[in-house]
């Protein structure tokens, strides 16, 4: 069983060692206005784990004596959010007597990426509203090759969507599709690190001054794309990897999904979709994660399961592979 409760969503996924997903449900905190209020979400978190759980349960078919062990996302995140999933893994891993395994919640994105797309040695775009990096696994770890110097890109559009009256991902790609001018906006690409704080700026700017919004829309989504493109690209070029995958909620979007599909091809790489729902938080991808590191002795004693919000990828040694 896994738990994700890193931001927004509380999900709990039921998987078996076969790869296969019984149960993968989940429940999203929706602010009334502007982003993310940590304890807001926690509170939520709280009051939906019951209702969950059971629907995870009974989805699954099965009982609580047949989990084999509990695993929670313990970080990346916010703090209050992963403390609530963290309190009810370790509550049912004493109830049960199983063990339970800390997951690295961006790690679990890539695993459950391989799993769906049957990729083994992939370079990884890891795109949402709190992460945005390229990353590769390289001598037991997933090392960073790029990452974002200030925002998210999801959070770039989020912001600029719910400042720009249209509300966040994916409606300003929505709208991107009826612009018709293209600004000149920021361009900030550094090696394979990329910066978005810019770009948005400028883009509340147009806005400010009564640019017609579809258009705006059309110029940030194509610059934000195109960044995270060519850091893609260098990475596959640097690596010579034939796999590449997109994981993350932004990872959704078929614009981006396109320019990727593009670049690999002149790269002679492949690029396959994982399906929609298992791109955002779930609590599937941290079941999944959760097993192979319980198959290979990567259990947490619940004296030390604390959560650690400022997390890295590479801050996890993959020994299952």
């Amino acid at each position: 069983m896994g738990i994700e409760s890193t931001a927004h969503t509380f999900g709990v996924g039921i998987v078996d060692s076969s790869g296969n997903v019984l149960a993968n449900e989940l429940d999203m905190y929706r602010p009334t206005s502007g982003g993310i209020h940590p304890r807001e979400a926690a509170q939520h978190h709280a009051a939906v784990a019951h209702t969950v759980l059971g629907r995870a349960l009974k989805r699954s078919g099965v009982g609580p004596e047949m989990i084999d062990a509990v695993a929670f996302s313990y970080g990346p995140g916010l703090g209050p959010c992963l403390r609530t999933g963290a309190t009810l893994a370790r509550a049912l891993a004493l109830r049960l007597g199983r063990p339970l395994i800390s997951v690295n919640h961006g790690v679990a994105h890539i695993e459950i990426g391989k799993l769906f797309t049957g990729f083994v040695d992939p370079v990884v775009l890891y795109v949402a509203g709190g992460n945005t990096l390229v990353t590769t696994l390289h001598e037991g770890r997933y090392r960073v090759l790029g990452e974002t110097l200030d925002i998210a890109a999801g959070n770039c559009l989020d912001v600029f969507g719910i400042k720009a009256g249209l509300g966040p991902m994916p409606a300003p790609e929505a709208r991107a599709r009826k612009g018709k001018t293209f600004y000149s906006m920021p361009y900030n690409v550094k090696g394979m690190d990329v910066s978005f704080s810019g770009l948005l700026t400028a883009a509340e700017r147009l806005i400010a001054e009564g640019r017609p919004v579809e258009d705006v829309a059309l110029s940030v989504t194509e610059v934000v794309y195109a960044m995270l493109t060519e850091v893609l690209e260098r990475a596959v070029a640097l690596t010579q990897k034939k796999e590449v995958l997109l994981v993350g909620g932004l990872a959704r979007s078929g614009r981006l999904q396109e320019m990727v599909r593009e670049m690999v091809r002149v790269h002679g790489a492949e690029f396959r979709p994982i399906p929609d729902e298992y791109l955002g938080d779930n609590g599937a991808m941290i079941a999944w994660t959760g097993l192979k590191m319980f198959q290979h002795g990567q259990v947490t004693p619940v004296e030390e399961s604390v959560v650690r919000p400022k997390l890295r990828i590479d801050d996890t040694e993959v020994r299952w592979l």
